[in-house]
């Protein structure tokens, strides 16, 4: 029996995973979502046809609202945490009764928000997952790691699975919340450092003689085809590299050019940067 799962927040990552578990089969009496917009919540029912709600408690206990008949009598299995992280305080002490009364999991995809705190302004209602998707989960492309606390049952993490697995490619479980940051900064934040090269490489091609929307189409598709790459062959990824770098050739003489600029330094220091403010940002947001 396919799960039922209530989305607090209706924001694009919501409408991804909703997008996805529909394409996928599940039925549209197991899902709910609580929103605060009206806009955004007539959208989200007249798109995808699923109770949207004001209130964050009706959605987690599916007993009704004032706006909007929330299905009945299907017990909330799984609840998605989907708010920015200056609100996740004030919202989860919000829903602590419901989440109490119904006992669901807990699967948080607020960035740099830990567990502890969680669990602390839920009173200990749930057992929580803490999932960092991406941005390409919009067109079913994502990638994700999850973490779970040591209260979340096997069943449970099937049940993540089965929500990630509407979304991403590829997810991994990670071994300790460290790991977490670690995916934020790597896969979360990671499609702007493909875009800032898919733009530097258009602008190349501009400024060499390509038309704009040629020069992003053979960028955007060559990045598509060397991850397609990366994915699917034996080799791993600085052999790939290295069987196209004939030495002398073009591609050397780029490549050359690239590490003179610090390009892969710049990368790394990147992702590093990126974990260190996921780190300061669960300080932040730890003491609401």
């Amino acid at each position: 029996m396919a799960p039922c799962i209530a989305f607090i927040g209706g924001g694009n990552m919501c409408e991804a995973i909703l997008s996805g578990l529909l394409k996928t089969g599940h039925p549209v009496s197991h899902l709910r979502v609580s929103e605060p917009s009206a806009e955004r919540r007539a959208f989200l029912q007249e798109k995808y046809g699923v109770d949207a709600v004001e209130d964050n408690a009706a959605a987690i206990t599916g007993q009704g609202s004032g706006d909007v008949h929330v299905s009945r009598g299907v017990v909330t299995d799984v609840v998605v945490l989907a708010v920015k992280p200056q609100v996740v305080g004030v919202v989860v002490r919000g829903v602590a009764e419901a989440l109490c009364a119904v006992r669901p999991l807990v699967v948080s995809i607020v960035a740099g928000v830990a567990i502890g705190d969680l669990a602390r302004w839920a009173g200990g209602a749930a057992p929580i997952v803490r999932l960092m998707p991406n941005t390409p989960a919009l067109v079913g492309e994502g990638a994700a790691g999850m973490f779970a606390d040591e209260t979340v049952s096997a069943e449970q993490r099937a049940q993540t699975e089965y929500v990630v697995g509407s979304i991403a490619k590829e997810y991994v479980w990670v071994d300790n919340e460290a790991g977490i940051d670690t995916v934020t900064a790597l896969s979360g934040s990671g499609p702007a450092y493909f875009f800032l090269v898919i733009e530097a490489m258009e602008k190349a091609g501009v400024e060499l003689g390509l038309d704009a929307a040629a020069a992003k189409r053979l960028a955007a598709q060559t990045a598509l085809g060397a991850a397609h790459m990366v994915l699917t062959s034996e080799d791993d990824v600085a052999t790939l590299r290295r069987k196209v770098t004939s030495p002398n050739g073009t591609t050397h003489a780029a490549i050359e050019k690239m590490i003179e600029q610090g390009v892969p330094a710049g990368v790394e220091a990147g992702v590093k940067a990126a974990k260190a403010r996921c780190l300061s940002l669960a300080d932040e947001f730890g003491k609401l």
